[in-house]
């Protein structure tokens, strides 16, 4: 997981940067990256939306907030993985401008601190339903920020890490 912080120009105007060039991205994680599918969520203060992984199909992401305020979490899924089992979280807004690149083989997820919250991300494969997993998002100790979020039926009936599928990379 790498985070990246964009050179932001501000004035009393607002501001502008550049949120995505190809080149630099590819230069910066060390190999080339190639995303299909942009995706968009508008959510409400609470709402926790994860831990989401795909067991085929896997998706590398590149996640951003453009209004409002989240908390964001990976979870490392990869068995061979010295970091294995660990998750790393970190707050994204539109003022910070911050984005996270969450690599393929990990769970990723997010919960809305501001009244409301609009997130994208750009991920490396296309959606695949039947290889979607999800991991139960109150476990491994994650020290989400708040005690009771708002979930989804699907998200209620994630499963605790240790019957989770993982990845064999």
């Amino acid at each position: 997981m790498i985070t990246i912080k964009p050179k932001v120009f501000s004035d009393s105007r607002g501001y502008f940067f550049e949120s995505f060039n190809s080149k630099q991205f590819n230069a910066f994680i060390g190999r080339d990256v190639n995303f299909v599918q942009d995706n968009q969520s508008h959510s409400r203060q609470r709402v926790l939306r994860g831990l989401h992984y795909q067991i085929k199909h896997t998706q590398g992401k590149l996640v951003r907030v453009t209004r409002g305020k989240v908390f964001d979490v990976a979870v490392d899924m990869r068995k061979n993985s010295p970091t294995f089992g660990h998750w790393a979280g970190i707050t994204l807004s539109d003022i910070n401008c911050i984005q996270f690149w969450v690599p393929e083989g990990f769970a990723h997820g997010f919960v809305v601190l501001s009244d409301l919250a609009d997130f994208q991300y750009k991920t490396t494969d296309y959606y695949s339903p039947e290889y979607e997993r999800c991991l139960l998002w109150n476990d491994l100790n994650i020290d989400w920020p708040m005690e009771y979020p708002n979930l989804s039926e699907k998200d209620k009936q994630g499963l605790p890490f240790a019957q989770c599928e993982y990845f064999n990379y």
